[in-house]
């Protein structure tokens, strides 16, 4: 019996990747590597979401317990700066085209805007309480906050409108070549598929009876979606065509990141319960944990930095040890 054409293809593909992650371990390398370390003295509490200036080589670091920004010099493994007076932050984007920087708050609902030099204040778009997620993608932040909504934003700090999800979203992803996003409801234990063009939900996609579904990634070119759920600690993969259960497989506690890396064909799942699960994309059907790196416990934010082919994990504070970040390399 002939083999269907996009089957063949994925099973080119599939061979060609093994052979790559083959190679890959028969060297015995790692396939992460701490190669930085900066310490974050007197921040306390939780650590919550990351971004980066890769030109200016800086990363901003949301202290959420502490109620401040953190800005770090990469350069120098140092702190730069510090953003005091927020409310829980929790979201954080950095805007290359204008040098601006966005920091979404638990409290209060507000999305601030900051130069992203001098850290002056430049205003603010007040939401909901529990502004969360912030993505920027193609000129627009979009915002998950509240009970259920996302909110599109300019830079120039206007609210240009917004989506009810009917539930707090957590992560979401956009596509690039499309008009959809995807975003994680977890009170409802599904994915809401959003139309952007039109503004509206199009579609809810369940989980197999998973739930605790707060991290996403987005691997757009296979059109797979892969959604980090916490009851039980498994990684579902969802076919974007039809939003049909591809697989799942089991993962370490505490899932709060995940990252797609496309060059490697890799996804990175970083969890609090101490740990990093590094998954081998084998064929667009196929995934295998190949590594599951310690962490520490609460480790479980982090930014996968493609450019640099690094990897930040955001460590909070804990008895006898200091709040610190860790760079690892992506090998």
């Amino acid at each position: 019996m002939p083999v269907p054409a996009r089957l063949a293809g994925y099973l080119a593909l599939g061979f060609t990747w093994a052979l790559a992650s083959a190679s890959f371990l028969a060297a015995g390398e790692s396939p992460l590597r701490l190669t930085q370390t900066i310490a974050l003295p007197k921040v306390a509490g939780r650590i919550d979401h990351l971004a980066v200036d890769v030109a200016g080589e800086r990363l901003f670091v949301c202290a959420l317990g502490n109620n401040t920004l953190e800005v770090l010099d990469l350069r120098k493994s140092t702190r730069l700066h510090t953003i005091t007076g927020l409310g829980s932050p929790q979201g954080v984007a950095f805007l290359p085209e204008s040098g601006q920087l966005v920091v979404t708050n638990d409290r209060h609902g507000a999305c601030n805007f900051y130069d992203g030099k001098s850290f002056a204040p430049l205003g603010l778009v007040e939401l909901k309480d529990n502004d969360d997620n912030i993505r920027y993608v193609a000129g627009h932040l979009y915002v998950g906050y509240g009970n259920g909504g996302i909110a599109t934003i300019d830079s120039g700090a206007k609210r240009l409108g917004s989506v009810d999800v009917s539930g707090h979203p957590e992560a979401f992803a956009v596509e690039e070549h499309g008009l959809r996003m995807f975003v994680n409801v977890p009170d409802r234990h599904e994915v809401a598929v959003i139309d952007l063009a039109r503004g509206l939900v199009t579609e809810q996609w369940k989980l197999d009876g998973a739930a605790g579904n707060f991290p996403m990634a987005l691997d757009e070119a296979h059109h797979r979606l892969f959604v980090g759920c916490r009851a039980p600690a498994v990684l579902v993969v969802l076919d974007t065509n039809s939003g049909d259960l591809v697989t799942k497989l089991p993962i370490p506690g505490d899932v709060d990141d995940i990252f797609y890396e496309k060059g490697m064909h890799r996804l990175l799942a970083v969890c609090g319960a101490g740990s990093i699960a590094v998954i081998d994309q084998v064929t667009p059907e196929t995934y295998k944990v190949i590594a599951t790196m310690p962490t520490a416990p609460g480790a479980r934010t982090g930014l996968l930095v493609p450019a640099w082919k690094s990897l930040f994990v955001a460590v909070p504070e804990s008895a006898g040890h200091g709040a610190e970040i860790r760079r690892y390399s992506v090998n």
